[in-house]
């Protein structure tokens, strides 16, 4: 039997969630040791998990293969990252690593993202919210679990290191005071499987109506989105993705409003994380306690 590590994709920041909330979809990175199948691509010592497999020991040829697009929002480097990781303590500890070893993954992961929002999320799937080290897993009811997420990929790419030059580094204490309550709301739809209040739970004053700007059609998708009948839609991490929450009886509608220029993906909460699969049997073992927390 083959097996591999699956890391599911990533939205974060949600809105008002700045570098604390995160959600994971089912676009993955696959991450195997020997040498690369058909359709995987065998990493080289400059590939962002190729590094991370070797900080946490991890020897030998490696490969991944991989559906999320780069530089588009959707957690590219966090979840190779967090796969790779997570294949190095596989490789040294056995099965059980993938959840013993979480906690040091998600640290180290972390700081190579240098914020943990996405990380989290690729690692404990669902909806997390990471603060200084420590993850909180949100519960996700059954209305949220059967939503879809409709991602607007424009034809562009965004540096998240140069995207986040564009934001200040002083914050006005009412706009902090409205994410910190907004996020909360946010939070909130979830635990109550309450998608009414992800509308206002989304919007955000400290970093969207800085990057917007500088994605073409990134505005006016956002607009097109909730008036399609959206319940909510935010900025994708940095950008340039922009998300949409929705009934999955409503997603095509949604995705047909959207502006030229870019792609739509009709995508779902991932709700496992990271995991191992073989190639014939599906996953080989148990996701990780939700419960868990890092130090």
């Amino acid at each position: 039997m083959t097996w591999f590590v699956r890391t599911p994709a990533s939205s974060a920041n949600l809105g008002a969630g700045f570098d604390v909330l995160g959600m994971a979809l089912d676009l993955h990175a696959d991450c195997g040791l020997g040498n690369a199948p058909e359709g995987a691509q065998q990493l080289d010592q400059h590939h962002p998990g190729r590094i991370a497999f070797e900080a946490l020991g991890g020897t030998g040829p490696m490969w991944m293969r991989c559906n999320i697009p780069m530089g588009r929002g959707l957690g590219f480097s966090g979840a190779a990252r967090v796969g790779a990781a997570a294949l190095a303590a596989v490789q040294a500890d056995g099965d059980e690593a993938l959840t013993r070893r979480a906690p040091e993954i998600l640290a180290y992961t972390t700081g190579l993202e240098g914020h943990g929002d996405n990380v989290a999320a690729s690692l404990h799937g669902g909806v997390t919210a990471f603060v200084q080290g420590e993850y909180v897993s949100i519960p996700v009811g059954p209305t949220m679990v059967a939503a879809t997420f409709v991602a607007w990929v424009p034809d562009v790419t965004t540096s998240t290191d140069k995207s986040r030059q564009a934001l200040g580094s002083i914050v006005d204490r009412s706009d902090a005071v409205h994410n910190i309550g907004r996020s909360i709301q946010f939070v909130m739809a979830f635990v109550n499987d309450d998608p009414t209040l992800l509308a206002s739970g989304s919007t955000d004053r400290l970093h969207q109506m800085m990057r917007l700007p500088g994605v073409p059609g990134a505005p006016e998708a956002l607009d097109a989105g909730v008036a399609a009948g959206a319940w909510a839609g935010w900025l994708s991490g940095s950008g340039p993705t922009v998300g949409f929450m929705c009934t999955s009886e409503n997603a095509k509608t949604i995705a047909a409003a959207l502006p030229a220029g870019g792609h739509t993906k009709l995508l779902k909460i991932d709700t496992l994380g990271c995991r191992l699969v073989s190639d014939s049997q599906g996953p080989v073992t148990p996701s990780m306690d939700s419960r868990m927390r890092s130090a």
